[in-house]
């Protein structure tokens, strides 16, 4: 490989001039010179690929990586599946993301697991799957080379909140108390620790982890944060600050959106690349709430309230959540009958002889290939195929003119025009199969003598 040429494009994109990089990394194949060898081929896809990312072109980023993982030779199997995953990732393509995180910490020689860990705990979130995120994250949170586990700690407190086990999402977000981190990571961990503890049924712990939320006055809870924030508020004032029965949080699940490698996600750049490329900045994406949306003269006149009218708004709670419940019930129920009504009118026409395949195409089938043996059925010998196979012109094209259904068997009246211009009309018999059809008999039809 032309090392200079190499060299020349990393340092391109070092100086974030993709475009010059990629020209240069072009070159450096196209060297007829001095080729790359097998294992540089796939570490300049790689570079490649990187470059992609960063000019968000994640298809063609995707064709790169694949080139990269195909020089067997090349040892980062970890690091460029991860890469693919972030990609597909950045597409919106769960599934696929998914199965090359997978794939990137089935490699034990990759030195940073904990980065595909937390990108497919992102992927399996977003795909509704939070048991199976949780265990990723807590890989996440575990890996030794994970030199900030305070982001997996958080996203396993999440998954926790998601399969309604407040109990666990505050042992997590203790955890991660542990370690350092910015004070707007801070507030935002106290935020979700206090939803966690109203959950929990401990009101006078989400006081204190709210308040500590707020304390500096550049963090502002979101609104279902402070909702339960009044919640735990008003069960302190009212002597019940342990409760006998968890109250629901409403849980901020603004936490979802989590990059790889945990860095803050934007709309510009959706996703960070390998070692070579990863932002330091702190986090997971979050919409925080802005001022305003926690309005100062509502706080201070819940502080102000009296007995009396703090117990009329948690009868409003109350209340509210009541109606949410019913609301849910009423959909699930509406979900219901349009489910059996799908099966009884599914029900209905397999009666009437409907299916799939329909016996038309089936008897379309059979006169393109009359020695297709997967449209026949099951009972009839190699003769019988045989038998019928021979009384079915070559090149005939046909026209249904009509079909008998029942339940178990149909006719379908078909007329053959023979590659010479003849017609001859056949009955074929066919019977169930499933959901759908096979031929059991072809028989020539006289429609004069019927």
């Amino acid at each position: 490989m032309n090392n200079e040429l190499f060299q020349q494009a990393k340092a391109s994109a070092v100086a974030l001039d993709y475009n010059k990089a990629l020209e240069l990394y072009g070159k450096c194949l196209q060297d007829n010179e001095n080729p790359p060898q097998v294992g540089e081929l796939g570490l300049v896809y790689h570079q490649i690929g990187n470059c992609l990312m960063k000019l968000q072109s994640y298809y063609e980023a995707i064709e790169a990586y694949t080139q990269a993982a195909a020089d067997t030779a090349y040892d980062a199997v970890g690091t460029v599946n991860c890469n693919l995953g972030m990609a597909y990732a950045a597409l919106r393509d769960w599934n696929n993301a998914v199965k090359h995180f997978e794939i990137a910490v089935s490699d034990r020689n990759y030195p940073t697991p904990y980065k595909a860990y937390t990108g497919m705990g992102n992927a399996l979130l977003k795909q509704g799957k939070s048991a199976e995120a949780g265990v990723a994250f807590r890989e996440a949170a575990l890996d030794e080379s994970n030199p900030d586990p305070t982001k997996a700690l958080l996203n396993l407190g999440v998954c926790f909140m998601a399969l309604n086990r407040p109990a666990d999402a505050v042992a997590s977000y203790e955890s991660a108390m542990q370690f350092d981190m910015p004070e707007e990571t801070r507030n935002k961990m106290y935020a979700s620790l206090g939803q966690a503890y109203v959950a929990s049924g401990q009101m006078a712990q989400a006081v204190d982890a709210f308040e500590r939320a707020i304390a500096d006055k550049t963090y502002f809870l979101s609104d279902s944060a402070s909702v339960d924030y009044q919640r735990a508020v008003a069960a302190v004032a009212q002597g019940n600050a342990e409760n006998t029965q968890a109250l629901p949080a409403i849980a901020d699940m603004s936490g979802l959106d989590v990059a790889s490698d945990g860095s803050v996600i934007t709309e510009q750049d959706p996703y960070v690349v390998d070692e070579e490329a990863v932002s330091e900045d702190y986090y997971f994406a979050d919409q925080y709430a802005k001022q305003g949306d926690y309005a100062p003269s509502n706080e201070e006149r819940f502080f102000n309230a009296s007995d009396e009218e703090l117990e009329q708004w948690s009868d409003g709670v109350v209340k509210l959540e009541r109606k949410r419940r019913g609301t849910g019930l009423k959909v699930l129920l509406v979900i219901v009958i349009l489910v059996l009504l799908v099966l009884a009118s599914g029900l209905f026409l397999y009666t009437q002889g409907y299916g799939w395949p329909m016996q038309d195409a089936v008897a379309q089938q059979l006169f393109e290939d009359p020695t297709n043996e997967s449209v026949y059925a099951s009972s009839l010998s190699s003769d019988d195929i045989a038998a019928i196979s021979s009384i079915i012109p070559d090149g005939a094209t046909i026209d249904v003119d009509g079909v008998n259904k029942s339940m178990s068997t149909s006719t379908a009246y078909v007329t053959a025009t023979t590659a010479q211009g003849g017609e001859v009309e056949y009955a074929v018999s066919l019977v169930r199969d499933m959901l759908g059809w096979k031929v059991s008999n072809v028989e020539l039809y006289f429609a004069s003598q019927n």
